[in-house]
């Protein structure tokens, strides 16, 4: 599997270590565009700057209805070369995109639920959901330079509503 750098995420939150106290906090879904300070050193904690992956159906869900920012999702499998190849782009993205999105991977063997649910045909597939709703689309690799800008215009859902 992908190295996501140890942020995890549950049915509530993104799970980040503090910097400076190396506690757990959960950065609640909602409060994604708000500072938020460690709950043990008031340390301001720094927004996602990686990929989280997510584990299962349930907490995609909760994200995908109560974060404020967009979620930009790379749908992929460990065994899809594009999809690896693709892997450094999404990262550098999710890192210039810290604040102002959600970078999301969904492995479509560990959660296949979802890859059907969305009618994944092919990876690496990119997404972007706003308000719990998909807005934009693309598969193959893409740079992290035109990862940003699917993020920066999508702005309506892909039915044009």
């Amino acid at each position: 599997m992908e190295n996501t750098g140890g942020m995890k995420v549950d049915n509530h939150g993104v799970l980040m270590r503090c910097p400076s106290c190396d506690k757990t906090n959960r950065l609640r879904y909602p409060h994604l565009d708000r500072a938020i300070r460690c709950g043990n050193c008031q340390t301001a904690l720094p927004p996602p700057a990686e990929p989280v992956e997510a584990a299962d159906a349930a907490s995609f869900d909760v994200m995908l209805q109560q974060s404020p920012v967009p979620i930009v999702v790379d749908f992929w499998a460990p065994w899809c070369g594009p999809c690896r190849m693709m892997a450094p782009h999404f990262e550098k993205a999710a890192r210039n995109l810290a604040g102002r999105a959600l970078a999301v991977k969904v492995d479509t063997d560990a959660v296949p639920e979802l890859g059907e649910r969305f009618r994944i045909l092919s990876i690496p597939t990119l997404t972007v959901f706003r308000d719990g709703r998909e807005v934009s689309r693309v598969s193959g690799v893409r740079s992290s330079d035109d990862i940003e800008s699917l993020v920066a215009h999508s702005h309506t859902d892909v039915a044009g509503r």
